[in-house]
């Protein structure tokens, strides 16, 4: 950048002062350096006379390396006395001591689980005292709604540097990505543009949008570059395809402006302007993207550079650059959320959920049962796509199926209920929208409710293996009645022999069909029912019985005693 020579109050330039206004800078600088503290100035006249000023003055005049030429390369600062100092500074060991900087790598597509995952590598980076965020794109672009929460979480960045670093391609919503950062830097041949809204139709094929839901998006461009101070016409150019940029210099002071058919034509100081021919990367019908030299030409990105190195030195961070990789927990909630992983938790926290009902206590089942929904929900959280409604949902979900098993007869609106709550909530927890709003958000909430509905399938293939097989399984046989022998070394025929009101044998086999007894407590419809002396575990029919009522035995399966209510004759 071009700077004017230094100049008195008469505008006389410094390099120009004699005499006493000489000796004065010389005091002037002394004073500066006794107040750093001592730094080493190099200032070897600091006590000079009159006279011997003077004669540095002169000296200094006759000598044109010491003035400051008229014009400067715009690469090189002209090298004054204020300038002088700032090198000598640098020299005496008190230099600007390089910024932080941090390398988060953005190489997905646009999701809610990437946005999510972006958005915490973000924060740990501001966290970590990083003055400069640079952010490493390679990205096909992604969902709208979260293009736009990311470019937000930039813009909102206060205090810090953002950098876009594209090494490959930003195309789509990564290319607005990339507007929205404070600076970009791209390789030669990378890419960067093409983000035009595309939506996918009943066919299958994608289509481009309708214009309302093209105008928020161009809008969104527009907005950005202009607080980025980048081109305004070719950012919204990369949103819509209709458009035709061109360049134009203004007849007075040469600026050079870029500006679309549309907007010309709502100018009105056209005759100010020199229309030129339109931008070969944003002619009609095709979304603008370019290259990185390119994009430098037109004031797209900041500058080309080769790899990281480059990109540091030019940003004068500290090398080498801390780069925020995918961690082991990142890894764990990309696993836990595809959706086979999310069947087998569900169809194993289902089948361990019941195994704890059918046992006293908190056993086995429960912990399994917690771990499984624990591990749902946290990768869900962090994945973006639930929160606290999901996980209230599930848990009234089962308040209701406990209230109808435990406490109201028969199977009604709580258990129905519940159900429903289960399934809303697991569904919803993969999910950001419970409403599709295109067909794209259809196929994808289809198939979110396929995979809860495959789980519910495969429990209850599971509970069916369980219950033909469960005495065999090691760990499981406890859940199940085995016949009891009452006496060792007696035969089948001597076990019978010694008759079924032996208070030796178990209950179930004391019993006989036709017999009645009166229920210790509510059926719902398993239970026991006091038959005098011992007590007999049953299940009823089906229906709910309360406590004391009469009970007859009607069927007789191995350890499986069903027995039905007596009606009372009026």
């Amino acid at each position: 950048m071009l700077r004017p020579p230094l100049t008195t109050a008469n505008n006389r330039p410094i390099d120009r002062l004699a005499g006493g206004g000489f000796l004065r800078l010389f005091v002037c600088l002394a004073v500066c350096g006794f107040i750093t503290g001592g730094a080493d100035l190099r200032i070897t006249h600091a006590q000079s006379t009159p006279d011997a000023a003077s004669s540095d003055a002169r000296s200094a005049e006759s000598q044109p390396a010491a003035s400051l030429p008229d014009e400067a390369p715009a690469d090189e600062a002209p090298m004054g006395p204020t300038a002088a100092v700032q090198t000598d500074l640098a020299v005496s060991g008190n230099p600007k001591s390089p910024r932080k900087a941090v390398v988060i790598p953005f190489h997905s597509d646009i999701n809610p689980m990437s946005t999510a995952l972006l958005t915490r590598k973000f924060e740990s980076a501001i966290e970590s005292g990083a003055e400069v965020v640079i952010f490493d794109i390679h990205s096909p672009g992604g969902m709208v709604f979260y293009t736009f929460q990311i470019m937000d979480m930039i813009q909102d960045a206060k205090g810090i540097e953002t950098v876009a670093f594209i090494q490959k391609d930003a195309i789509s919503g990564a290319a607005l990505i990339a507007l929205a950062c404070d600076k970009i830097y791209m390789m030669p041949h990378a890419r960067m543009g093409d983000a035009g809204v595309i939506e996918m139709g009943e066919d299958g094929a994608f289509r481009y949008t309708v214009a309302k839901l093209r105008s928020p998006v161009a809008q969104k461009a527009r907005d950005t570059a202009e607080a980025t101070g980048r081109p305004i016409a070719l950012a919204e150019k990369m949103t819509d395809k209709d458009l035709v940029v061109f360049r134009a210099v203004n007849k007075n002071d040469g600026t050079v402006r870029y500006i679309s058919d549309r907007e010309w034509e709502s100018m009105a100081d056209t005759d100010l302007w020199e229309r030129g021919n339109p931008i070969r990367e944003a002619g009609k019908e095709m979304f603008f993207i370019a290259n990185g030299k390119r994009c430098v030409e037109l004031g797209m990105a900041d500058r080309v550079v080769n790899d990281l190195d480059e990109l540091a030195e030019d940003l004068q961070v500290e090398t080498p650059v801390m780069v925020l990789d995918r961690t082991a927990v990142d890894v764990a909630i990309v696993i836990l959320n595809h959706w086979f992983v999310t069947l087998l938790l569900l169809i194993i926290g289902l089948v361990a959920l019941v195994i704890e009902l059918s046992a006293p206590g908190m056993g086995i089942g429960g912990l399994i049962s917690t771990l499984c929904f624990g591990l749902f929900f946290w990768s869900r959280f962090l994945g973006g796509t639930a929160g606290w409604l999901e996980v209230t949902l599930f848990v009234l979900g089962i308040v209701f199926i406990g209230f109808e098993i435990f406490v109201i007869p028969g199977f009604g609106v709580a258990g129905v209920g519940g159900v429903g709550l289960l399934l809303t909530s697991l569904v919803m927890a993969s999910r950001r929208f419970l409403i599709p709003q295109n067909s794209a958000d259809a196929i994808s909430l289809g198939w979110d409710v396929l995979t809860v509905l495959g789980a519910f399938v495969g429990f209850l293939v599971a509970m069916l293996f369980l219950a033909k097989h469960i005495g065999d399984i090691p760990g499981l046989g406890r859940l199940t009645l085995k016949p009891q022998l009452a006496f060792d070394g007696l035969q089948a025929s001597e076990h019978q022999d010694v008759g079924s009101s032996d208070s030796s044998l178990p209950g179930w086999q004391r019993v006989e069909v036709g017999e009645i007894g009166t229920s210790a407590g509510a059926l719902r419809p398993g239970g026991k029912i006091d038959m005098g002396d011992y007590f007999v575990d049953v299940v009823s029919e089906g229906d709910f019985i309360e406590n004391g009522q009469r009970v007859q035995i009607i069927a007789k399966q191995g350890t499986r005693i069903v027995v039905r209510q007596i009606q009372e004759e009026s």
